[in-house]
């Protein structure tokens, strides 16, 4: 089992690097990965990294290293993993409310392509017909997920085609000879009980039964991963036993043996992400104790556009008494990330550290205030190895054109 990073070597690298920094630790991702293979040795199964969720050029390149496939929703994302040495048929490619144009140039890559949109479904299927082998993604009426906002399957979602319109689908690939290869679906991220991946699944098989020539089933993603001591977390060993009854029970109706695919993201990569942080100022006012960091919403964004938890320490103070603090950062609006948090009392200088900062902490981060974005570590056969250099004074103006 992969240890955490201690505070000494978060210290270190803070020392060494400057903060903010993120930092990620390359063996814990691996142990996540393992345990899903582990986990669904029984079925026929496949793991596309969603790779939205940190795409440093170097993550992706250890995830081809571990085994993973890779998800994409970008032309963008698609061309980074190519550059990371994955082949096109290694590559799922979601896009949603994209020009047609971008689906084209995903089908020049060879990628796997996967269509969600009735529209482009028609386009697609006038213009090339049965050339090139597609998956259509769909929306199951699943409300499922940590957060409305990361919640993808229900009614009022964007994404997918509603399985309500499963006839008019049927009309499309009939009349276009499509060539139709998997059906897909997503219902939101941080997903506590497995109940919901088999409801989903058992809405896919009764689909599947209209396709002829279908060779797998996308299950998605959504395994939750615990961001505080009490959290519960996706039993994926469960998960995975009763995938593979189910997956064995189709084979025996239908004579039809499929593969399973899954596209975890945060599961791969949340808990082996760490962001330091320096407290700049202790402000008492009348009604709390602010610690103000030398980071904010624009590095990560998370606990105020979804209100996440993030558990935080002093890693510079574990002796004296715990306080009480509201973690602020600097930027002009409020950014706070934690109200009444209990800390090691913090002195002006100490570093905190947030934990579970892998997933969507720099994906996210902006140039807000002019803020620089912070550099990026990753810790491999315990050495720690500079992956991205923390933004300089020139890179805001790095695209910007001066007329006046």
């Amino acid at each position: 089992m992969a240890q955490q990073l201690s505070h000494k070597q978060l210290i270190n690298i803070a020392n060494e690097f400057g903060t903010p920094v993120y930092i990620y630790h390359a063996e814990k991702i691996a142990e996540q990965y393992q345990k899903l293979k582990d986990a669904f040795k029984k079925t026929d199964a496949k793991f596309f990294y969603a790779c939205k969720s940190l795409t440093n050029i170097n993550i992706l390149k250890y995830m081809k290293q571990i085994g993973a496939s890779l998800d994409c929703v970008s032309i963008n994302e698609v061309m980074l993993g190519l550059r990371a040495g994955f082949e096109p048929k290694e590559i799922l490619f979601t896009p949603n409310c994209v020009d047609f144009e971008e689906i084209e140039a995903g089908m020049a890559l060879g990628v796997n392509l996967n269509i969600d949109n009735i529209s482009i479904l028609e386009q697609f299927g006038n213009k090339y017909g049965s050339k090139y082998p597609i998956c259509i993604r769909l929306n199951p009426h699943i409300m499922a997920g940590g957060n409305y906002k990361i919640s993808t399957g229900h009614v009022d979602s964007k994404f997918g085609i509603s399985i309500h319109q499963l006839r008019h689908i049927e009309r499309v690939v009939k009349t276009t000879k499509m060539h139709i290869t998997g059906l897909h679906m997503h219902t939101g991220s941080e997903i506590k009980d497995v109940n919901v991946f088999l409801q989903g699944l058992e809405v896919m098989f009764e689909i599947a039964r209209h396709f002829e020539d279908l060779e797998f089933i996308d299950l998605g993603s959504g395994f939750k991963v615990p961001y505080q001591a009490e959290d519960p977390e996706t039993d994926v060993n469960q998960l995975g036993e009763k995938v593979a009854e189910a997956f064995k029970q189709f084979e025996k109706e239908t004579g039809k043996k499929l593969q399973v695919w899954f596209e975890p993201g945060k599961y791969l990569v949340s808990e082996a992400g760490y962001f330091v942080v320096k407290a700049n100022v202790i402000k008492q006012t009348t009604a709390t104790v602010f610690v103000g960091v030398n980071s904010g919403f624009n590095h990560l964004i998370r606990p105020m556009f979804y209100e996440a938890y993030h558990r935080i320490e002093n890693i510079s103070n574990k002796k004296n008494v715990e306080r009480i603090y509201t973690v602020v950062g600097n930027i002009c609006e409020t950014d706070t990330f934690a109200w009444d948090r209990k800390l090691h009392e913090v002195r002006e200088g100490d570093y905190l550290v947030f934990y579970n900062a892998g997933a969507y902490g720099f994906e996210m981060s902006s140039n807000f205030n002019s803020r620089l974005k912070p550099a990026e570590v990753l810790v491999i056969n315990g050495e720690a190895k500079l992956i991205r250099k923390a933004d300089e004074f020139e890179d805001l103006l790095r695209n910007q054109v001066e007329v006046l």
